[in-house]
């Protein structure tokens, strides 16, 4: 069993709490994301399982055992960090068989399990170079053999791919879900990019100042936000904000925000009627050349599958449409634009809590 459960999880810093008391349950297998913005408290967090950081106070249990006070060699862990931390005096095979000598694993049960993590990671041409003579990507392979090679039934990663260049990331974050895939353990990876949490978690921790903000998979977390924090920090570009309020004619509710009025779906609380929200719109849900809204391109950015349309309403606030590429706007147009009622977040302007 590798499940991994922390109850009211703290630690502090002399004045500074970096983790106020969390409680999460990861499942047996699962790979879970932590994610959120520098400072958040997710490596901490995470150091914290590892052994590496003593919490002030709280529990974490690994299968049916305490761990919070068990030295981190004991607790039978793979870590993997963002400073590969390789052996540049040794070859690849020694820097993998490294953590087996360790153990005092004999010779020849050594020199099939690093083989074997090598061939899993497709470097076995690489074993007898070392880690300087490699690129990258392949010196993340290394580091990857050196932590499945151990059998561990937890893996977990503080930022491992964050060193690499943008296409040799995507890659790679293909290469660490098959590996979890095949292995079966359960990973608990840590990252501020956004984009490496939708693409690999089976679930995502969203953190904010030292507290869960929300848990869930990937497409939850995207479509149904729980606060504004969440929705700002998913989608590329930033989801679109408008303060305003709330109005009820004839069992139809409208957001009012100088100028702008647009109508919502049904089914909204009664008591929304007048008080003042955060909508939030993403930018593929706004829709251009149709509505009764009018604002002026200020910028289109290309992207090849999509254009990106920055415009302006009144006030000059500035507002982004994902369009079809093939769709023309230039700078100085005035263009009409509506949101797709059934995709706008409504969320409380001074706690930032999901309303609808």
């Amino acid at each position: 069993m590798a499940r991994i459960v922390l109850n009211e999880l703290v630690k502090k810093f002399d004045a500074f709490t970096a983790v106020n008391g969390i409680d999460l349950d990861i499942r047996d297998g699962e790979f879970l994301i932590m994610v959120g913005p520098s400072g958040c408290g997710k490596t901490t967090t995470l150091n914290m399982i590892s052994g590496l950081v003593v919490p002030t106070s709280g529990k974490i249990t690994i299968g049916d055992v305490d761990v919070t006070h068990i030295e981190p060699g004991d607790r039978g862990l793979g870590m993997m960090f963002q400073d590969l931390a390789l052996f540049p005096h040794m070859t690849v095979f020694e820097n993998i068989a490294f953590g087996l000598r360790v153990r005092n694993t004999p010779d020849q049960e050594l020199k099939e399990r690093v083989h074997k993590a090598a061939e899993a990671m497709h470097i076995e041409p690489l074993l007898n170079k070392r880690p300087g003579q490699c690129s990258g990507g392949e010196a993340q392979r290394v580091a990857l053999a050196r932590t499945i090679v151990t059998n561990p039934s937890v893996y977990l990663m503080d930022e491992p791919l964050s060193s690499l260049d943008a296409k040799l990331r995507v890659d790679m974050r293909t290469e660490l879900k098959g590996l979890h895939e095949r292995l079966g353990g359960t990973f608990v990876y840590v990252t501020h990019d956004q984009a490496e949490a939708m693409t690999m978690a089976d679930r995502i921790v969203v953190m904010n100042g030292g507290q869960i903000e929300q848990l869930g998979e990937p497409l939850e977390i995207y479509r149904k936000p729980a606060t504004h924090f969440v929705a700002g920090f998913f989608g590329m570009p930033t989801m679109n904000f408008l303060d305003g309020e709330i109005s009820t004619e004839n069992g139809t509710a409208t957001f009012s925000s100088d100028g702008i009025k647009a109508p919502l779906a049904a089914a909204l609380p009664a008591d929304l009627s007048g008080r003042k929200v955060t909508l939030g719109v993403r930018s593929e849900h706004v829709t251009l050349k149709s509505g009764e809204m009018s604002g002026v391109v200020r910028l289109v950015e290309p992207l090849g599958d999509a254009s990106l349309v920055f415009f302006e309403t009144g006030n000059a606030r500035r507002l982004v449409a994902k369009v079809d590429p093939d769709l023309v706007f230039r700078p100085n147009e005035n263009v009409t634009f509506r949101f797709e009622a059934e995709n706008c977040h409504l969320f409380d302007a001074e706690t930032g809590i999901r309303l609808n």
